[in-house]
């Protein structure tokens, strides 16, 4: 059981996503970053699927009343256990009683935080709605009674596939995905677009604003979506269109010529002209860019798409194979 002490700004129940129900207008959520929950997972001997917790701006304080064992993947806020320091990609015994404490402020030095996610061995045991675990905050269903965790919510932990040798066993540690020096610090975060549907309906320098500007992620955007600010994108002519399709990372630009990249809990159609979509490979970094963050559009086809979510699996795969190495249990 986990007793939440102090939820922070947001924190709720997150698993891999709820898939499948689009044509029901079902969103699929999720984690917004599935590469850290799975990594915190892993570091845990959970499956990857596992349902962990996703922490917004920090502020967040946690009592275990069992004994387990916990990881946090992604951004860095000072995260210490009864005041021993926790470092983001390090799997951790916890004794029954102790406190995980995050603080406000990214610690790490690379770049301003916004997103962690916490993995404890076992899973949080909510019931499954749809076949997900995750919390649908617009809707109101999934997770923790479908809503944020709020200040004594108590969540139980399921049964871990740990012995107790692994439960108790030292810390250890893998190495997280890279981000370039400086990036989201005193360099831009690059993300890199395929071009949407409707990207030919742009003025030539509206598409060259796209590539060559930078873009400022405003303080107005959520899990549903980042709300760019930068120079107006304008379309060649206004016209209506009708509701199409949209996913995670789908760039929208509304009449006001600001896009909008799409997160875990957008819509499933929108009527919107799709400029762009940000690739699959490189919504982790969107996950954890920090609001008033600065961002650079990269304009990439679909052969390089593929190959850097190729590039992606196979780290995940060094991952498992590390892990097996060292007799840690695997269930991807």
């Amino acid at each position: 059981m986990i007793t939440v002490l102090r939820p922070g700004i947001l924190a709720s129940v997150q698993d891999l996503g709820r898939h499948g129900h689009r044509q029901l207008g079902i969103c699929p959520g999720g984690a917004l970053d599935t590469l850290a929950l799975t990594l915190a997972n892993r570091l845990v001997g959970n499956a990857d699927g596992a349902a962990g917790l996703e922490i917004t701006l920090g502020n967040c304080e946690l009592r275990f009343e069992s004994d387990t064992r916990i990881a946090l993947a992604g951004d860095d806020f000072s995260a210490c256990l009864d005041g021993q320091r926790l470092w983001p990609c390090w799997s951790v015994a916890v004794g029954a009683g102790q406190t995980l404490k995050l603080g406000g402020t990214n610690a790490s030095g690379r770049k301003p935080g916004l997103r962690t996610w916490l993995a404890v061995a076992g899973g949080i045991d909510v019931l499954p709605v749809l076949g997900s675990r995750s919390t649908d905050l617009k809707a109101g269903f999934g997770g923790h009674q479908g809503r944020a965790l709020r200040k004594n919510d108590q969540l139980s932990i399921g049964p871990s596939a740990l012995d107790e040798a692994q439960r108790t066993c030292r810390q250890f540690g893998l190495r997280p995905p890279g981000w370039a020096a400086g990036e989201g610090l005193t360099e831009p975060i690059s993300l890199r677009v395929m071009q949407g549907p409707e990207y030919e309906q742009y003025l030539v320098a509206a598409r060259a604003a796209l590539w060559g500007e930078e873009w400022r992620i405003t303080t107005q955007s959520n899990r549903m979506g980042s709300r760019l600010a930068g120079t107006e994108l304008k379309r060649r002519r206004h016209a209506d269109m009708l509701s199409s399709a949209v996913i995670p990372g789908t760039i929208q630009v509304p009449p006001s010529g600001q896009p909008i990249i799409l997160m875990g809990d957008a819509q499933t159609t929108g009527g919107y002209p799709r400029i762009g979509v940000v690739i699959r490979a490189d919504l982790w970094k969107l996950a954890q860019a920090p609001l008033n963050g600065r961002l650079r559009l990269v304009e990439v086809d679909a052969v390089a798409a593929r190959d850097a979510w190729d590039a992606q699996q196979r780290y995940l795969r060094q991952v498992a194979q590390g892990l097996i190495s060292a007799n840690w249990p695997v269930q991807t």
